[in-house]
């Protein structure tokens, strides 16, 4: 079995997830190098779109923001942010990554602040950005994290970020387009994606090295669980050679 570290397994996992096709509006770091890797390994045709206004480009190598300029290079367009904001507006992005420093059981996501009152909290976080945006237009949502019980609570301290707001129909009875939502929650430990019915966050997989009590005990609130819960399939040796040798030969990403 080939060697991989936690970075490593969750991008693997990630890119398995963007089809061919596809659109997927990504950031920098590792949700960049799932998109670059599923375009190597089995979804050539993903369309990779950044924030700042790069749209299918060509990337040479590991941009390190989302106006770098590589995120242009050989791009179908070069274009703004209002542009990519309007496109996610119209319905055209299937798949987007975000995170936050807090994820509740309806994956609400929190980037804002920790703890206090609002304007006086315990800590101040950068913000939304274009998260609120992605999320709210998106087809897809996903979200890569480590998991711990401080970060997965049992409700966020401020909701940056909308998932699927108190669940059931809540998201589309606020407002937001019918379809839209959190999809897959991508941990060191696990693979969740939401129930149906109530919306609520459950386990699918488990990673290779954990167990199901290693995945509760890291999340402060109770895990729904799939009917059949599977262990995570492990980075495959064309992957991990693909993502060490062409995505990240500097380990800018999989070496944290």
């Amino acid at each position: 079995m080939a060697d991989y570290n936690t970075m490593e397994l969750m991008i693997c996992v990630a890119s398995r997830e963007l089809d061919d096709g596809a659109t997927a509006g990504v950031g920098t770091g590792a949700p960049c190098a799932a998109a670059m890797l599923a375009q190597k390994v089995g979804s050539p045709n993903l369309i990779i779109m950044f924030e700042a206004g790069g749209i299918s480009p060509l990337l040479p190598e590991m941009p390190i923001s989302v106006g770098d300029s590589r995120t242009f290079h050989k791009a179908l367009m070069a274009t703004s942010m209002g542009e990519i904001m309007e496109t996610c507006c119209r319905g055209f992005v299937d798949y987007t990554f975000l995170g936050g420093a807090q994820i509740d059981m309806y994956g609400n996501l929190n980037s804002t602040k920790i703890g206090g009152e609002h304007q006086k909290p315990k800590v101040r976080l950068p913000g939304s950005g274009g998260a609120n945006d992605f999320a709210s237009f998106c087809w897809r949502m996903m979200v890569m994290t480590p998991q711990d019980s401080r970060r997965f609570v049992e409700k966020v301290d401020f909701v940056t970020t909308p998932g699927w707001i108190k669940g059931g129909n809540s998201r589309y009875e606020a407002g937001l387009p019918l379809g839209t939502g959190p999809y897959k929650i991508i941990t060191n430990m696990a693979v969740m994606d939401f129930e149906p019915e109530s919306k609520r966050m459950r386990i699918i997989s488990i990673n290779p090295g954990y167990s199901l009590k290693d995945v509760q005990d890291n999340c402060g609130f109770e895990l729904l669980q799939a009917p059949k819960i599977t262990e995570t399939k492990a980075p495959t040796e064309q992957e991990l050679r693909i993502l060490r040798e062409e995505v990240d030969p500097y380990r800018i990403i999989i070496g944290r």
